[in-house]
């Protein structure tokens, strides 16, 4: 308890401090008079967080039928039909939420899954659009004959990425992904006579089935529907084989993993490259919605959110990472209305999360029991009592 009243009184005058310059003396006291606030009601919810989250392990413990799926089907409906209650601005920032999971959930594999840290992650999204856009322009091709092509390219780059990085760990891989991201921006932004240079490739052509044209919003939302489908079933699937298992392994003990036969350079560079091919796919989605592709759409800032949506959401966490991408896109969306403010809430937030969930929105199992200790005690203790009544 003390420890968590110490984050809370360093937290809040961080940002009290933080919020002056753009808020005045007497809105950023108001501002840490609502922190207090919270933090009052925090302490409030406190004691009976464990009772909830008994109650939540118990719901997600029903067997089908069950109030999960229903809540999974209730989802479902809501975001078939969401284009038909909605105007086209909540449908546009929708889709750009599918096309954030679907990015999330590749560099999941990476930093998730495998543990290798990627701040150049945006450079195989960029190479994806890049690749649809030229293929699309150039040679003519068909939006479904150029997305696995998309995904292929940016795969290829994982892998010359992971090359050079598989004896990196920690902040030395950072910082090589980071330069590696910066290298392809920049040799985007000066290849004029292929990429355009900072004009960018125009007049990209959207993708069509059986004599339909997309052109409408709704189109590319049920387009990416289909896609961001394929990806969480890929992922899961993935995460729950063997290849999952061996990327676990590796994220929790390198020499130990190799010790027990796993081949870690096999590993590591299929993790750059499936990870990569997602981006990739994203890219070739980006390219054709938006008829434009530029450098200033690929910076580092966009690798930035797109890591925070898997740290925020749970590392390792498929339901997370999906949930943390909504967050960072919606949230920074229905804060417009505090122009001025929305950057500081987004930011206070964030760093709220961080201090008080560590482990993420809905973090891994694995994850939770690293940052909290006493509930791998805990879970040990009911697993050998499980074990116990087995035996008797």
């Amino acid at each position: 308890m003390m420890q968590d009243i110490k984050k809370w009184a360093f937290g809040s005058l961080w940002l009290f401090i933080l919020t002056i310059p753009f808020l005045g003396i007497i809105n950023a006291l108001y501002f840490l008079v609502s922190l207090i606030v919270l933090a009052i009601l925090w302490f409030i919810y406190k004691p009976f967080e464990q009772n909830i989250l008994d109650v939540q392990s118990k719901l997600l413990q029903l067997p089908m039928p069950s109030i999960r799926w229903s809540l999974y089907f209730v989802i479902a409906i809501l975001v078939l039909i969401l284009p038909f209650i909605s105007d086209q601005y909540i449908t546009n920032v929708a889709t750009s939420a599918i096309t954030y999971i679907v990015l999330a959930l590749g560099l999941n594999i990476v930093v998730g899954f495998a543990g290798l840290l990627d701040l150049g992650y945006v450079a195989f999204y960029a190479v994806g659009a890049y690749s649809y856009a030229l293929l699309s322009t150039k040679a003519g091709l068909s939006f479904w004959a150029v997305l696995p092509l998309s995904a292929i390219m940016a795969a290829i780059f994982g892998i010359i990425l992971g090359f050079p990085t598989l004896r990196l760990r920690g902040d030395y891989l950072a910082i090589v992904t980071l330069g590696f991201g910066e290298m392809i921006r920049i040799t985007l932004n000066n290849w004029d006579s292929v990429t355009g240079g900072p004009n960018g490739i125009l007049n990209i052509k959207g993708p069509a089935t059986l004599g339909l044209s997309f052109s409408q919003p709704h189109h590319y939302y049920y387009l990416i529907i289909i896609i961001g489908i394929f990806t969480i079933f890929a992922v899961n699937r993935l995460n729950n084989s063997r290849i999952g298992r061996a990327w676990v392994a590796i994220r929790e003990d390198e020499i130990a993993a190799e010790a027990m036969g796993i081949n870690i350079v096999k590993m590591k560079l299929l993790a750059f490259a499936l990870g990569a091919s997602f981006a990739g796919i994203a890219g070739g989605f980006f390219a054709s919605k938006m008829k434009f592709v530029s450098p200033e759409s690929f910076t580092f800032f966009e690798s930035v959110i797109i890591l925070c949506m898997v740290v925020l959401g749970g590392m390792g966490s498929i339901p997370g990472v999906i949930l943390g991408a909504v967050v960072l896109i919606i949230l920074p969306e229905s804060l417009r209305g505090f122009q001025n403010y929305r950057m500081i809430i987004f930011g206070a937030a964030m760093v709220l999360i961080m201090l008080f969930r560590p482990q993420g929105f809905i973090g891994g199992v694995r994850r939770r029991l690293e940052l909290h200790p006493e509930d791998e005690k805990i879970l040990k203790q009911e697993t050998e009592s499980l074990y116990d009544v087995k035996q008797k």
